[in-house]
């Protein structure tokens, strides 16, 4: 597609809001005006916004008269000129998102924070008759933002979250965009990546204790960390148990991950470690869909791992579903949801399929994408209501890019039973200090909102190559808590 900015540089916003439309189109990009099949020209004619879209031949237009033009406010230029765009989308393909035009990965964090500068109601309004939000998501953004709220409250200036990876899997879901080996790949790393990680967790520690951190919750994830042996994994956290102040601890949640990798000595090794919450995550319980998205279980392995958790102790298991998978129907994704209920999961997260492989897009009629979107919005719909019966609630949300039809990831829980963690990282509550390939340490200034990050590197061999570049890397810390010392 071409894509033509005229007089402006609003590339950025407007590509996001191409891509609910277009999750794979490539975009050319021009600063003149064009003429192709497929054509998005977007200009301004004074103060109003225009948008034109030739789309497989045919054109459509629209006009924005931008609102507050004299206060030269370049939010609102860019905003009336996306409602035009969308307008133009809308009209060429008659699909509707869900979330309108919002494409930030936190809608509850942006109604928070508007929230507090306009109010409620006005709040409200922007989001349905500007962003173009329905009422079921603005319902759903109000209901997450509370049980948010209640969490964040917990937390304090000094307040930290500790988060360990290991990035290795059984094998690689087809869907899979997380920086993660397959065990055959890596198994011969494994064993240094583990004595390094150990390494690490001791070195960030003491920092933690140097600047009289308070640790709230733990998470350890993954990639799957079950793929570890259950030595490895009572090494490591005996790690964490024996050189971090456990005092003020409120969760500790390691991702069992794929029902294959469970067995029960690991399980032992986690309880024994002291977890309170861990995560089962089959995905589907549709056998044939499992094969499709190349994982090497089955949906009676996720019965008999839960049974068996629950043999070892765990009272606070969740599972992760995923609506929109390959092959996967309205029909199927409803059997997937009532059989994980069948299991009394204390939470289940419902994420959306986020593409991240071109497809085949047809110019001319039908749009897959937009069609597999549409029935992932039935699906997240279904959850949010079956759930809600079963007394499970939604209580934080985020968004993924090239998610199909512009949807979102929800955690469920029943009361009591949510996890501190998940709210704390994505809210960017508190300082999140990272260990392990991949992991990012986000520090966050106390008593204030900037927000700084300290990269690990991604991938196991480059982690175990460059580890004395990884612990230099975190002096920065002391620094950077150094520097806000009252």
């Amino acid at each position: 597609m071409q894509f033509c900015l005229i007089g402006h540089n609003f590339r950025y916003e407007i590509e996001k809001l191409i891509r609910i439309f277009l999750p794979f189109e490539k975009i050319e990009y021009f600063d003149n005006l064009q003429n192709g099949e497929f054509c998005l020209v977007s200009e301004f004619l004074g103060d109003t916004a225009k948008a034109t879209l030739n789309f497989g031949g045919k054109v459509f237009e629209s006009l924005k008269n931008i609102e507050n033009k004299n206060d030269n406010n370049e939010k609102d230029r860019e905003l009336f000129l996306a409602l035009a765009v969308y307008d133009c989308f809308t009209a060429a393909t008659g699909y509707f998102p869900d979330w309108g035009i919002l494409t930030g990965i936190r809608p509850a964090k942006l109604f928070s924070r508007l929230k507090k500068e306009r109010g409620e109601t006005e709040t409200q309004n922007y989001f349905a008759n500007y962003l173009k939000v329905n009422p079921k998501k603005l319902s759903l953004c109000k209901e997450t933002l509370r049980g948010e709220g209640e969490i964040t409250a917990l937390s304090s200036a000094q307040s930290f979250s500790l988060y360990i990876s290991i990035p290795f899997c059984p094998t690689r879901c087809s869907y899979c965009s997380f920086v993660s080996h397959s065990v055959e790949s890596a198994k011969k790393l494994m064993p240094e990546y583990v004595k390094l990680l150990c390494d690490e967790l001791i070195v960030t520690s003491k920092i933690a204790k140097e600047h009289n951190l308070k640790l709230e919750t733990i998470y350890i994830g993954g990639g799957t960390p079950t793929t570890l042996s259950s030595s490895d994994l009572t090494v490591i956290m005996k790690t964490v148990n024996d050189n971090f102040d456990l005092r003020n601890l409120r969760e500790y949640t390691v991702e069992a991950g794929r029902p294959d990798t469970i067995t029960r000595e690991k399980l032992l090794a986690i309880k024994s470690g002291g977890a309170t919450r861990i995560s089962i995550n089959p995905q589907t319980m549709n056998d044939d869909v499992l094969r499709v998205i190349g994982r090497n279980h089955t949906s009676k392995q996720t019965i008999d791992a839960f049974n068996l958790a629950r043999e070892c102790g765990f009272n606070n298991i969740n599972t992760d579903l995923i609506a929109g998978l390959p092959t996967d129907t309205f029909e199927s994704f409803k059997d997937t949801l009532n059989a994980v209920l069948e299991l009394h999961p204390e939470s289940v997260t419902v994420h959306s399929l986020s593409m991240k492989r071109s497809s085949k897009m047809t110019r001319l009629g039908e749009i897959p994408e937009i069609e597999v979107g549409k029935t992932a919005s039935r699906m997240v719909d279904f959850a949010l209501e079956k759930l809600r019966e079963n007394e499970i609630f939604p209580y934080y949300m985020y968004r993924q890019s090239k998610t199909v039809g512009n949807l979102e990831n929800v955690g469920y829980s029943k009361r009591g039973f949510e996890c501190l963690y998940n709210v704390f990282i994505m809210d960017e509550t508190h300082t999140i200090l990272s260990c392990g390939a991949s992991a990012v340490t986000k520090l966050r200034q106390p008593n204030g909102d900037y927000i700084e990050r300290i990269f690990n590197f991604k991938y196991p061999f480059e982690y175990i190559n460059n580890f004395e570049e990884i612990i230099n890397r975190k002096k920065r810390i002391g620094e950077f808590y150094n520097t806000y010392k009252t």
